[in-house]
């Protein structure tokens, strides 16, 4: 994946030793049960996740420039919510991040980024975002990125030990980014 830049972040591989800083807002319990996954037990579980991310080859570590630490993640996962949209060339983007850095556009601002090399560099034809019905502030960063609200699902999370939630999917199409200013 191509590392990407931002004001004031750098998007970029995962490297095992970015697993203190991943361990630090993973194991948080605001963070992985919003997005569908059980907080961290310790650092090994963080590197085991890192390992993954760089098999994957899908999900970049969100560093802030100012402190040089990994303080979240971002995904650009190969999912296809509609199946009715399955030929066109479509990935969901998912993201975390660390707590004590939430309320200050961070997200947004990576989103953005992400939303642009996808249509530029990727020539993606559909970016879908997700979120659970609870989760209010990644509805705002959804809202905030431009993505429209397409449709929702009952799931059922098995890392979550078959929690019932319900899925809230917003996408955005190319057609309606050409022109759209970041």
């Amino acid at each position: 994946m191509d590392q990407l830049v931002t004001e004031r972040l750098i998007l970029r591989d995962w490297q095992l030793t970015d697993s203190k800083d991943l361990y630090e807002y993973a194991k948080n319990e605001l963070v992985g049960p919003n997005a569908g996954w059980l907080p961290h037990k310790n650092e090994e579980e963080s590197k085991d996740i890192i390992r993954m991310f760089m098999r994957n080859n899908d999900t970049y570590a969100i560093v802030l420039k100012a402190e040089n630490k990994v303080i979240g993640s971002i995904g650009l996962h190969d999912r296809k919510p509609d199946e009715s949209l399955a030929e066109l060339k479509q990935r969901e983007i998912g993201y975390v991040l660390n707590p004590n850095y939430w309320g200050m556009g961070i997200i947004p601002e990576a989103v953005k980024c992400l939303i642009k090399y996808s249509f530029t560099k990727l020539d993606l034809d559909l970016i879908w975002c997700g979120h659970f019905n609870f989760n209010h502030n990644s509805k705002r960063v959804s809202e905030k990125c431009g993505f429209k609200y397409r449709f929702q699902k009952n799931e059922t999370l098995k890392l979550l030990d078959n929690k019932e939630v319900t899925t809230l999917y917003y996408c955005m199409f190319k057609s309606n980014y050409i022109g759209h200013k970041n």
